[in-house]
């Protein structure tokens, strides 16, 4: 985007300007980057009390057919995800895949429950690839599934382990809930659709509310003493601790998911039967093609290997960090990238060239801070 277009703004851009936010352009909106309690203060709120994130900017749309058989069958000729076995009331990762197996984006799947739904899809995705996923869903859809993409929701996203006591409080059906679980509620008075869920690794929240309301729950949310507010730099070092991918940095249109270690999110099913674009690479890597794996790693000393630092072995090129920082719950640097798949083992010693010179590392397991989610 040019610096002359305009940024777009969430429904709760004039609430983040009240409360000192620091305001930066962010996938064509302005966003807040932090408050005047700074990141570091943000990250290690949300690891001990609850922290709250606009993510509005995100898409949210619902596919609609017939049935849940001809919906989700739709959405898995674009997606590797299991969608047929997805029950009533649960929530999937996955990712649109292109022809030579990349990932076009990674996003959320959730089959509504509920009088009324079946046959429902609802997706959330990513801000930056939003229009281009809108247009693939409606040109990949059949004729019988439809695309409603919803510009009158909003997204709040409440992280952390006392989420589950301030919703405990202002909304207890979604407090009910485990992890990967959704439903249709209601909280602090107000007509939610809430997720158990989230991208920090701690136990939380996503909650999708109409505009409207949007800022009366943020309102409502942030007089509870647990919760304050948190913005996307604490949300990436937050995120970067517990391993997990940011799309167009950790993973992109050249990685695979069997590259990034999203073997996972792959149905069982759709390993064996294909049917997704890309699948011929994706079902040879699975049976021992991988060049390349995604990694965790532990710089050596307290300089941080940011995203672009090559990895190398024993004076050989072997990889490359796609994220890294910070980590103020390990208390010390932490990064991830892709290494030749020989050499992915933890433990594995390895250099990382930072100003043209070689600091020792290491790799590790993922995640650097143990996930917290409620099962």
């Amino acid at each position: 985007m040019s610096e002359d277009a305009e940024l777009k703004q969430t429904p709760l851009y004039s609430r983040h300007v009240a409360l000192g936010a620091k305001m930066v352009p962010f996938t064509g909106y302005d966003m807040p980057v932090q408050y005047p309690a700074g990141i570091m203060a943000e990250h290690n709120h949300t690891r001990s009390a609850a922290g709250l994130f606009d993510v509005s900017h995100m898409g949210q749309c619902y596919l609609h057919g017939p049935d849940h058989a001809t919906t989700a069958a739709a959405l898995e000729t674009l997606t590797p995800g299991d969608f047929l076995g997805l029950e009533p009331g649960q929530q999937s990762y996955t990712q649109f895949t292109n022809e030579t197996g990349g990932i076009l984006d990674d996003l959320m799947v959730t089959r509504p429950a509920g009088e009324g739904s079946d046959g429902s899809l609802f997706l959330v995705v990513n801000a930056a690839c939003k229009e281009a996923d809108f247009a693939r869903l409606e040109a990949g859809m059949p004729s019988n599934v439809s695309v409603e993409i919803l510009h009158d929701k909003a997204l709040l996203a409440l992280q952390g382990p006392a989420a589950h006591d301030v919703m405990s409080r202002l909304g207890p059906e979604a407090a009910a809930m485990s992890f990967m679980q959704t439903k249709s509620c209601t909280i602090a008075g107000l007509a939610c659709h809430a997720s158990r869920s989230g991208y920090t690794g701690e136990d939380g929240f996503e909650i999708s509310v109409s505009n409207d309301d949007a800022g009366t729950l943020m309102d409502t949310l942030l007089e509870q003493p647990e919760v304050e507010p948190i913005g996307l730099g604490a949300r990436d070092s937050l995120r970067l601790e517990a391993g997990l991918c940011l799309y167009g940095h950790d993973i992109d249109e050249t990685t695979s998911p069997a590259e990034a270690g999203l073997v996972w999110s792959i149905g069982k099913r759709r390993r064996v039967e294909g049917g997704f674009p890309g699948a011929e690479r994706i079902q040879k890597e699975l049976g021992g093609g991988r060049t390349r794996f995604r990694v965790g790693i532990i710089p050596e000393g307290r300089a941080p290997a940011r995203e672009g630092t090559i990895i190398e072995k024993d004076g050989v090129e072997i990889g490359v960090v796609t994220s890294g920082g910070f980590g103020p719950t390990v208390g010390g640097p932490v990064a991830m990238g892709y290494v030749a798949f020989e050499h992915r083992a933890a433990d594995t010693p390895i250099d990382l060239i930072v100003r043209g010179k070689a600091l020792p590392a290491t790799i590790t397991k993922m995640p650097f801070a143990p996930h917290r989610y409620r099962r």
